[in-house]
């Protein structure tokens, strides 16, 4: 009688595992479960006979059957191994159906057991960005961004791109789907829907520091009406979420409150995940590039600059001495081969990007020239 207060308070329990919103995570459940159920068909039996053997063959039971001389059975042999490797093969079996049609990169086929997406509906598109210790969720469609609050549409398709602004870290929505991590200057996937309108929670799963308890979110799963209110909602917030928001922003802090951002630079994602937010600074893809292509070569004389008095350093390819290159060139008119007849200064610069420019006003014939006084 004493242990009925406590069946009751568990009574009250809701366990987001068992018991989510969306089908992902439904399958993925339903995939525990049958695995669980599997593995008992097995130790159940083997817990019952251990139980079994230990109380009949126990010192004081004269009446048990004694072979001292028994050494083997085919029988009991093929009952041990056959039944723990059909176990496997099953086990197996549901791993592998698993891994591929639950793979999170893989886009949804069906938003409900028995229902289709239909060809029309677009999945809502969401980035997401681990930060010490907050989450921000840009929505590029809606044009929209969030801080530690993240709302989408029931039965609609839902793909994440994920990565961190910070250390490597993991993005778990119970309700969801499975966690998956976001490590920086990489990208993530997660593919999912809910199928039911709620509020629930989201957290780190992933230790990053001092404040990783404290880093989790409020996921809101809306009716379409009512999504449409809270982008209308988020729009109408007094901040906008640029570069220079967003350098402040990734400085550590705990237990942010949720905050919207009515406008978002378009280039801001792909720059944090390039980790190139901050001026004069590179972007990750734009130096594997250069790597792809054995070096800067010929483009880098467009935009190099002197080294300062006291700077060493080596030559830049094509370059004069004592000059660097500063930063990569994006101006796609560039002429793919340079002409030593060609002056520097009768190249528009003005849309190039880079700290050297516009330097140097000299023609490649001088550049040469000055290579060789050098004797390089």
């Amino acid at each position: 009688m004493s242990l009925a207060p406590l069946f009751a308070l568990l009574a009250a329990c809701n366990s987001v595992v068992l018991n989510p919103a969306g089908d992902i995570a439904v399958q993925q459940r339903n995939l525990l479960v049958t695995s669980t159920y599997l593995m008992l068909l097995i130790i159940v039996p083997v817990m019952a006979l251990t139980i079994l053997f230990a109380w009949r063959y126990r010192q004081s039971n004269t009446k048990a059957r004694y072979e001292p001389d028994w050494q083997h059975s085919t029988s009991l042999e093929l009952v041990i191994w056959s039944a723990p490797l059909l176990i496997v093969i099953c086990l197996g079996a549901l791993t592998w159906l698993g891994t591929h049609l639950l793979d999170p990169y893989r886009p949804l086929d069906r938003i409900a057991p028995g229902q289709s997406v239909p060809q029309s509906m677009r999945p809502l598109q969401v980035n997401v960005v681990a930060l010490d210790w907050k989450w921000l969720f840009i929505y590029p469609e809606q044009g929209v961004a969030t801080i530690n609050e993240l709302a989408v549409p029931v039965n609609r398709p839902l793909s994440l791109r994920i990565t961190s602004a910070t250390v490597m870290n993991s993005l778990y929505i119970p309700e969801l789907a499975g966690q998956i991590y976001a490590m920086p200057g990489m990208e993530t996937r997660l593919h999912g829907v809910l199928n039911r309108p709620g509020v629930s929670r989201g957290f780190s799963a992933n230790y990053s520091g001092a404040g990783f308890s404290g880093m989790k979110f409020t996921m809101r799963g809306l009716q379409a009406g009512e999504f449409d209110k809270w982008v209308a909602t988020a729009k109408a917030a007094d901040s906008a979420l640029t570069r220079d928001v967003f350098l402040e922003l990734e400085k550590p802090s705990e237990s942010e409150r949720i905050r919207h951002f009515a406008s978002v630079d378009g280039s801001l994602y792909d720059a944090i995940l390039g980790m190139c937010v901050a001026p004069g600074r590179m972007c990750r893809h734009d130096m594997m590039a250069i790597d792809e292509r054995g070096g800067l070569g010929a483009a880098s004389a467009y935009n190099i600059a002197p080294f300062a008095p006291g700077q060493r350093g080596g030559r830049a390819p094509f370059g004069a001495a004592g000059a660097y290159v500063m930063g990569l060139c994006k101006n796609n008119d560039l002429p793919r081969k340079l002409d030593a007849d060609v002056p520097f200064e009768n190249i528009d610069r003005s849309p190039l990007v880079g700290a050297g420019l516009p330097n140097p006003h000299l023609t490649m014939s001088r550049l040469l020239a000055a290579d060789a006084q050098e004797g390089r």
